[in-house]
């Protein structure tokens, strides 16, 4: 079999970008190593830009997003015993945030695909990929028990952190970045009704906290934990006490969460990571196989449909031209916005959360910091205008 694109990884950057492909005219083959019910199943985030929400609906994905996603035009801050808004249309000339879980971003962007799209074969476990820096590289597959080929002009890694596609890069030209950091976030599924419209993000003393949703009748709800703590640690009353205690304000201290039972819960690991170049030969890096950001600034899926929104325009100027002008600058054009994101990511994160070991000198400045959020436009428009996204090149 031959493709134009070989597309490894099945998840919501991989799809997306088959999808800007198909309305291209560009033919594409879609590889993912785990099977249908898990894909759609897997848990992840669901803040979604203006920019990735309008490519969602030129693909046609945009029918159950419009009608289900809950549009969201700020967020809240919480912090020594005080509560700011921070109102984003009016701080970023009218950008906002749709919450629109990546799961079902996921389920429509599968449906699409089978229905009109090129070949989308799950369990197909890619092995290698070889030539990447020849003009038809090769990638090798097992498929429904068969070692099988595809010869590509280009391949696409969307495939993860621990995706084979970011090894197809040779150490000798590739440079990683990275921090750890030492917390983790909590994260639960609960059968309870978000008890504000927006996100609550919250510095405490006991630790940060997060109140999001999934739905009108679902919350998604984070608590900064130790690293290596063990969910079954942490019964329901536990939660749900400790997340009353690090949203509590002066202005309203009886205020609580409405209770509900927890339905799912697991500790995510919090790290920063960057491998340059996103690009080697033939073959292109996205999303999390090129980077990692921590959860609080909302950027992973973000980023990753930024990519592949730029490497598609770049594919389709390749083929109604012969330029290899786009192509060419992929990296350096994606990298770009990929730092600003991790800054805003780490930003975010370091301001918010409160490290085991830090002074009370540290805690003191991000009081600072956060005072500064909420008494100048310019911080709080900073923040929006990072949170919301910032314009896609081109």
């Amino acid at each position: 079999m031959h493709t134009t694109v070989g597309i490894i990884g099945g998840g919501p950057a991989g799809l997306l970008l088959a999808r800007l492909l198909h309305g291209a005219g560009i033919d594409s083959v879609v590889l993912e190593s785990r099977d249908r019910a898990y894909v759609e199943q897997r848990q992840r985030a669901g803040i979604l830009e203006q920019a990735t929400v309008d490519a969602l609906r030129a693909v046609g994905a945009g029918a159950r997003l419009d009608r289900e996603g809950m549009p969201h035009d700020g967020i809240e801050l919480r912090f020594g015993g005080r509560a700011h808004r921070i109102d984003f249309p009016s701080l970023t000339g009218g950008r906002s945030v749709m919450v629109y879980a990546q799961t079902e971003v996921v389920k429509d962007l599968i449906a699409l695909q089978l229905a009109e799209g090129g070949p989308l074969l799950f369990e197909a476990e890619v092995t290698s990929i070889d030539g990447a820096d020849t003009g038809s590289p090769v990638v090798r597959y097992r498929h429904e028990g068969r070692e099988q080929m595809v010869t590509c002009d280009y391949v696409v890694g969307c495939d993860g952190f621990h995706g084979v596609t970011r090894n197809a890069v040779p150490d000798s030209v590739r440079t990683t970045y990275e921090r750890t950091y030492p917390y983790s976030w909590l994260g639960v599924l609960a059968e309870a009704p978000p008890v504000y419209e927006e996100l609550i993000y919250a510095h405490s003393e006991r630790g940060f906290a997060l109140a999001s949703m999934r739905s009108p009748s679902v919350s998604r709800l984070y608590l900064q934990v130790p690293n290596g703590t063990d969910p079954g640690d942490w019964p329901d009353e536990r939660i749900w006490d400790e997340l009353d205690a690090r949203f509590a304000t002066h202005a309203d201290p009886g205020w609580k969460l409405e209770r509900g039972p927890v339905t799912s819960k697991a500790v995510l690991p919090m790290r920063s990571y960057v491998t340059e170049p996103m690009r080697y030969g033939r073959v292109f890096l996205a999303g999390d196989a090129a980077h990692i950001v921590p959860p609080t600034g909302a950027k992973g899926l973000n980023l990753a449909a930024a990519d592949v929104i730029v490497l598609a325009r770049a594919l389709t100027r390749w083929r109604e031209t012969g330029s290899t002008e786009l192509l060419d600058a992929y990296s350096d054009t994606c990298l770009r916005r990929v730092w600003r994101a991790e800054h805003f990511s780490y930003f975010m994160t370091t301001t918010l959360h409160t490290d085991p070991e830090q002074s009370a000198f540290e805690t003191r400045l991000q009081l600072s910091q956060l005072e500064r959020v909420a008494a100048s436009r310019h911080a709080a428009a900073e923040l929006a205008e990072n949170y919301t996204g910032l314009p896609l090149p081109g």
